[in-house]
């Protein structure tokens, strides 16, 4: 509803106020609804991202769902718990002054007391500098750069208000990725390597990392494709040409919808290779039928939260609420979004007895608590994530639980890795029937 107040040098009656002040308060209650839904107690978290979007809209509803429960149970600190989202629309096209004109808003216009957004590269910086200037806390769920903690480092008096709760960064997140290929050499014996990623920027630093270290673990990297991340539905060429420099194992780094095609064309073309690797069109439980059951034999990074298997006690508590809210399964992100609200950032607001920025960072620098993806969760001196020697082969130490699962015939996911999970579960890898490295 748009309302037109002109300005003109006559005085207005006292009636003529009344009226005019009604009119504009009921159009504000039609027009601001997220605004008057609570009250002025009500603790408030932003939301940043595309609220409609196919991979951010997850997140979106689990940040809603971990507020509905706190409200449930009395709220944080006697205070109900408020989520307010601004949409980016950036899976469409990724407009950086959208983006900070959505932070923006919900800093100065919804004035809320804590932000969550997602951000690597460009964008990830941005989002960090503007919640800098404004002091307000930023809990990251995505974006691995290893400079985005360093600057907390450089400068703590300006970049404390950042945390990263997800993902893990680039460093860690390539010595989890040959950690993984190394397992999978081991269970197969493949030694050709090649990779194909979105040209995105969020895996920059992941690809020139591996470029340099897997050769010095022995592997063969035989193969480096990169495709327009927004747009590509034909992946016949970049198969092509990674079955001519004879790729046994595909590592693959897709984010958005066009991980769909990209399995399909996996699919249907038989390609002799094993597929593993971030491919968000095999990474949720609807994949099964977004890519009419093509996904089968892919090996992706997934949450057990999605799966729905038990990493941690509070893992299938949410992946069972999550379908109950919303009908369908969580994804990585949504797991991370929930985890802040729900564990992390509440159990600081606790600790900390109050809102205020300064006591809860501090709150937020000594948290330990257990969280849907970890066991033991806790931050760096940098606000980053905590892995500690053995994360990979104990579950019982700190750091989150990165996992793969493999897609099978019946439509049902089995953890491959880490090894302990594997050996959990009783399982190993199966092959396609076609023809590869495998015969």
């Amino acid at each position: 509803m748009e309302i037109l107040v002109l300005a003109s040098s006559m005085a207005i009656t006292k009636i003529q106020s009344i009226l005019l002040i009604s009119i504009i308060i009921v159009a504000a209650v039609g027009a601001t609804y997220v605004l008057l839904r609570g009250d002025e107690s009500s603790i408030k978290i932003g939301f940043l991202g595309d609220l409609d979007g196919n991979l951010q809209h997850h997140p979106y509803q689990s940040a809603i769902l971990a507020a509905e429960q706190l409200n449930a149970e009395g709220g944080i600190l006697g205070r109900q718990v408020e989520v307010i989202g601004e949409d980016t629309d950036e899976e469409d096209a990724r407009d950086f002054t959208v983006i900070s004109s959505a932070l923006t808003r919900l800093i100065t216009f919804h004035k809320v007391d804590f932000v969550i957004a997602s951000g690597s590269g460009p964008k990830g910086y941005m989002i960090q500098d503007i919640c800098a200037e404004h002091n307000m806390t930023l809990i990251s769920y995505g974006g691995s750069e290893d400079g985005l903690t360093q600057q907390v480092i450089d400068d703590y008096d300006k970049y404390k208000y950042y945390f990263r709760y997800a993902q893990a960064n680039t460093t860690y997140i390539v010595a989890d990725t040959l950690n993984k290929l190394l397992h999978i050499r081991e269970i197969t014996g493949f030694n050709n390597v090649g990779y194909l990623a979105d040209d995105s920027g969020w895996n920059a630093e992941i690809r020139e990392a591996m470029e340099y270290m897997l050769p010095e673990h022995g592997f063969n990297l035989v193969y480096k494709g990169k495709f327009p991340p927004f747009d590509t539905i034909d992946f016949s060429s970049y198969f092509a040409a990674a079955e001519a420099a004879g790729v046994e194992i595909l590592f693959t780094l897709s984010l958005y919808d066009s991980g769909i095609p990209l399995v399909k064309e996996y699919y249907d073309r038989q390609s002799p290779m094993l597929i593993s690797g971030i491919i968000t069109g095999a990474g949720s439980m609807e994949s099964w039928e977004q890519t009419d059951g093509k996904c089968v034999y892919t090996v992706i990074n997934i949450a057990g939260a999605t799966v729905g298997y038990p990493i941690t006690n509070q893992t299938l508590l949410f992946h069972n609420s999550h379908i109950q809210r919303w009908g369908e399964a969580p994804v990585f992100h949504g797991a991370s979004t929930y985890d802040i609200i729900r564990f992390v950032l509440s159990e600081a607001i606790e600790r900390a007895g109050t809102t205020e920025t300064e006591d809860v960072i501090k709150a937020l620098e000594e948290i330990e608590v257990e969280t849907t993806r970890a066991r033991k969760f806790a931050f760096t001196s940098s606000h980053d994530v905590l892995f500690r020697e053995g994360t990979i082969d104990n579950p019982n130490d700190y750091g989150h639980i990165f996992s793969w699962f493999q897609w099978q015939e019946d439509g049902s996911l089995i953890p491959i890795y880490p090894k302990w999970l594997m050996e959990e579960a009783g399982v190993t890898i199966t092959f396609p029937p076609w023809n590869g490295p495998w015969n």
